[in-house]
């Protein structure tokens, strides 16, 4: 029989996830593929990435994701995962 999750939902998804600037720094690594729901908030999917690398936790307020390159900002949008995607995570850019 089918492994399925508590919720009947489908199987997770697997990944990419690319770190940039700060995020990079505070991940200690550039790139990484993770497993996630494949139904899930943007925020949701902000607190998985966290549970990995806690210090990450502190850029939460200024972090935007690029999803398949489309920008999305945390929150309660509704993210549709497949395996192969690239999520990038994209902190504030300081300068001007």
């Amino acid at each position: 029989s089918e492994a399925r999750s508590p919720d009947g939902g489908s199987f997770p998804a697997q990944v990419s996830v690319l770190y940039f600037a700060r995020s990079a720094e505070l991940a200690g690594l550039r790139c990484e593929t993770l497993w996630v729901p494949r139904q899930v908030t943007s925020l949701q999917l902000w607190e998985e990435i966290v549970k990995v690398h806690p210090r990450l936790a502190v850029i939460r307020d200024q972090v935007v994701f690029a999803v398949r390159q489309e920008y999305v900002l945390l929150g309660d949008q509704l993210l549709v995962l497949q395996t192969g995607d690239e999520v990038a995570i994209i902190p504030p850019i300081s300068g001007g």
